[in-house]
This record gives C-alpha cells, sequence and structure tokens, in this order.
C-alpha cells in the first residue's frame, strides 16, 4: 500500500509563485513566495472594494508632491491621468487583479507603472502602504457613513409618519411583557425614533474622529522629504492631520468606534424585529406585514412568516461578532503596523453590507405596516392596564398608596373572577372595596381618559404624540448631514 493512501491530508504541495511578483519589496528577497503564502498573506479579494479611495489618495499624494517641489507638473499630470484611467477600468469592472501582487495598493500602482512607465514608481515616493491604507480605510468609512446616515434618516422619517398616523391609537405598554399601563402606538414608535436617533448621533460623532489625515506618516517615522501634509488633507477633505507617526498607521479606534455604533444600532433593531414578531403573531395580531416581507412555507400553506425581521433580528449577532473580533485583533498589538490589521477589513466591511441591507429592509417596512387599532385596544383594555389610574384616583381621595394599591389589587381579582374589565364592576361592588369610590371612577377608568391624561411633555397622549412629531421633524431637519 502506498504512503498516499495512508495520509489524511490531501492539500497540495505548495509551490513558488510563477510570473507576476509583488517587486515592491522583493529585492530583499533571493527566492519567490510560496505559492501558498501568497494567497494566505493576500488581502486583494476584498480589500480591492477600497479602490476608489486608494486612486483619490494618490491623486492628492501626486498634487502635493508637485507642489512641494518633488514631483515634476508633468510627471504628476501622466500619473493622474494614468490613474483615472485605472479608475475607469475598475468601474468597468474590466481590472485584472492578481494574488501575487497581494492588495488593493500594488495592484493599481502595479498597472500604473504598465500603464505609463517609469514615472508611475515615482508615485511611492514619501509613503508607505502603512499610512496608505489606514487613509483609504478612513476614506472609505466617511462615506459609508454619510450613506448610512441618509438611510437612517429615511427610517427615521417612516417611524415619525408612522407616529403621527397613530397617534391617538390605544395599545397595551408592557413591563416584563405582560400588560401594564395603556399607551399609543404613536408613542411606541417614538420610543423606536429616540433610539435609532441616538445610532444616528453615534456614528456622525465616529465620522467627526475618523476624519483625521494618516497620511504623511510613511511606514511608522515619517519621511525626510518636504512634504505638505495639511495640503493632503484639504485636497481629502480631511478636519486635520494626524499627530503621531506611530499613532497614524497603527491606529484603527475609528473602525473599533464604527462597528461598536453599528453593533449598538443592530441591538436596537433586534429589540424592533422581536416586537414585529410578537405583533404579528395570532396571538397578538397588533400588525400585519406586508406579503413584500414576508414568506411562506413549504409545508404548511396557511403560514405566513416573517422572514425579514427574524433575519434582522439574526444579523444584529453578526456584527456584534464583528465588534468583539476588531477589538480581540488589537488587544495584544504592539506599535506600530503589524499584518494582523490585514484582518480589520473583512469585519468592517460586512459590518457596514450588514447595516446598509437592514436599513433598507426596515426603511421600506416600517411605513407598510399595517395596524390593528380594534385589537391593540381590545387587549389594554383587556389587560387591566387602567389599574394604576385607579391606585392614582383612591390616593386624590385621601386614601394612603400602598392602601389604595391594595384596593385596587383586591378589585382586578373580583374582575378576574367576574371575567370582566374594571369599568364593568358595579358601583356598590367598587364601594364593598371602599366607600370613597364614586361614580367619577368609570371616567377614569376609560382607556382614552388614561392615555389622555399622560399630557406632559414626553407622555403618551395623542397631543402631546402629535407635538413629539413635530420635533422629531424639526430634530432631522437641523441634523441633515453637512
Amino acid at each position: 500500500m502506498s504512503n498516499e493512501s495512508h495520509s489524511a491530508d490531501h492539500t497540495p504541495p505548495t509551490r513558488p509563485v510563477t510570473g507576476l511578483t509583488n517587486q515592491s519589496w522583493g529585492g530583499r528577497f533571493d527566492a519567490p513566495t510560496d505559492a501558498f503564502v501568497a494567497e494566505f498573506t493576500a488581502s486583494v479579494g476584498f480589500d480591492q472594494r477600497l479602490y476608489a479611495e486608494d486612486i483619490a489618495g494618490s491623486i492628492a499624494h501626486a498634487t502635493m508632491l508637485t507642489a512641494s517641489g518633488i514631483l515634476l507638473e508633468a510627471e504628476c499630470a501622466e500619473i493622474v491621468a494614468g490613474l483615472n484611467a485605472i479608475q475607469a477600468d475598475c468601474d468597468a469592472g474590466t481590472f485584472r487583479w492578481s494574488v501575487a501582487l497581494e492588495d488593493v495598493h500594488m495592484n493599481i500602482e502595479s498597472a500604473l507603472v504598465a500603464r505609463i512607465g517609469a514615472v508611475g514608481k515615482k508615485l511611492h515616493t514619501a509613503r508607505s502602504r502603512n499610512d496608505q491604507v489606514a487613509t483609504d480605510i478612513r476614506l472609505y468609512l466617511r462615506t459609508q457613513i454619510d450613506q448610512l446616515c441618509v438611510q437612517i434618516d429615511r427610517l427615521l422619517g417612516g417611524l415619525v409618519d408612522l407616529a403621527e398616523r397613530e397617534a391617538a391609537t390605544v395599545m397595551p405598554g408592557f413591563t416584563h411583557l405582560q400588560a401594564a399601563q395603556p399607551i399609543t402606538f404613536g408613542h411606541h414608535m417614538l420610543a423606536w425614533f429616540e433610539m435609532i436617533y441616538r445610532d444616528r448621533d453615534r456614528l456622525r460623532d465616529t465620522r467627526r474622529r475618523l476624519n483625521v489625515l494618516p497620511l504623511g506618516a510613511g511606514a511608522l517615522a515619517g519621511t525626510s522629504f518636504p512634504i505638505q501634509r495639511e495640503l493632503t488633507a484639504r485636497l481629502l477633505g480631511f478636519d486635520s492631520v494626524a499627530e503621531n507617526s506611530l499613532d497614524a498607521v497603527s491606529d484603527r479606534d475609528f473602525a473599533i468606534e464604527f462597528c461598536a455604533a453599528g453593533a449598538l444600532l443592530m441591538v436596537h433593531f433586534s429589540r424592533i424585529a422581536e416586537e414585529l414578531v410578537l405583533w404579528n403573531s395570532q396571538q397578538f395580531s397588533f400588525v400585519d406585514l406586508a406579503d413584500a416581507f414576508c414568506t411562506g412555507s413549504s409545508m404548511m400553506p396557511q403560514k405566513k412568516n416573517p422572514d425579514v425581521p427574524e433575519l434582522v433580528r439574526g444579523k444584529s449577532g453578526r456584527v456584534v461578532g464583528h465588534l468583539m473580533s476588531l477589538i480581540t485583533l488589537m488587544k495584544g498589538q504592539p506599535l506600530a503596523y503589524n499584518k494582523d490589521n490585514q484582518e480589520d477589513k473583512e469585519p468592517l466591511f460586512d459590518t457596514v453590507d450588514t447595516l446598509r441591507a437592514c436599513l433598507r429592509a426596515f426603511g421600506d417596512l416600517i411605513p407598510s405596516l399595517e395596524v390593528n387599532r380594534a385589537r391593540m385596544r381590545e387587549a389594554a383594555e383587556n389587560g387591566f392596564t387602567n389599574a394604576t389610574d385607579f391606585a392614582d384616583y383612591l390616593v386624590r381621595q385621601g386614601i394612603p398608596f400602598r392602601d389604595a394599591h391594595s384596593i385596587v389589587g383586591a378589585a382586578v381579582r373580583l374582575a378576574i373572577e367576574k371575567k370582566c374589565r374594571l369599568a364593568a364592576l358595579s358601583i356598590d361592588e367598587f364601594k364593598v372595596l371602599h366607600p370613597a369610590i364614586t361614580d367619577g371612577v368609570y371616567t377614569i377608568l376609560d382607556i382614552e381618559q388614561v392615555v389622555a391624561a399622560r399630557d406632559h411633555l414626553g407622555g403618551t397622549a395623542p397631543r402631546q404624540v402629535r407635538a413629539a412629531c413635530a420635533r422629531a421633524r424639526e430634530r432631522l431637519r437641523q441634523r441633515q448631514p453637512a
């Protein structure tokens, strides 16, 4: 029996890379990189999505080098024209990416040299791939945050519209998933609004902190060339320049912060999704999801499954996992740049993609919700959600709250025994509980009255919900991205 038949490892033998190799560092080596190692260490399979940012950064760098007297104007013009042509190829999907060239940076630089000749090799003067990639990621994430905030604003606008439409729709509010006090559906939608609005603020705040230029830090110590970093920052729209070259190339706080904000947004989405799933069930029947956001069962023809909110709920774990991945990635690294940092991009990119998809899903779904007003009101009335107002009424009659609490508890127990609502008890039955109770209790127990009584800033009264909707719209107008 051959040795091969005993082997449990069927990994093909490694082989050296042939053909195109990375000439950016190859002068130090006597032998080519092993084919497996080249593939293992390459990032071009996922970082090629940074091509537009890489080209924009290179054009700004070339412009700065020219202004600093390091490149001739004619050389800069050739470089910029070549980079624009490469961008066109990338946009068209015709650019040929090579694993042997490792990453997006060397693929573009190699293509530039092939297109315009030796002058293309001058582009990398006074920079390293370390400060180059740090710049690219910041440019990319800045754009993505802007686009995500546009989607968030769309969702927030939909929530305000729905809240205003349902400002007077009574539903039970819950604690411990038990009916607690009556609120309005509009008030509940505005609670969702506040959660997502804070997420938007966190993303905008993250954008402010990440908008600092690393380019010019070189590999870790800066450069001996007379560069003008402030000029590069202005060309690329950065607010400032990174103060420390070591920190500039090794910092990934901004990526962690983005994923943290994204994870919290997804936690909020998961809570919203959970409520939608519950409310859409036959047991609640508070809302009906449009058919476009549901699927059926391959076996049970009656089923209408809330797949979109369920998937959003599930995807929250994915983004939380990416946050943990990035924190773990960075926790053991010494300064400055390490190859570990290549692992920052896939969780970051997937977080962006997941947030974008979930925002679109909810942005489309929320405005289409069909609200079962009658069922919500029935659940509020059947759940003794007016009990607290009954107790407050007794307190106003001069009864200590703890005694009032006990009296109302007895009233609820009686109503449960009689299988009726509190308001269905007779005045004689109420007076047995306490003689201070009068016919006025029936006004207090009216569900609309209970809701309307919360007529203060932040309360659930329809008048307050409509006022809150107006304020929410004004907040959105004031916080549009610059």
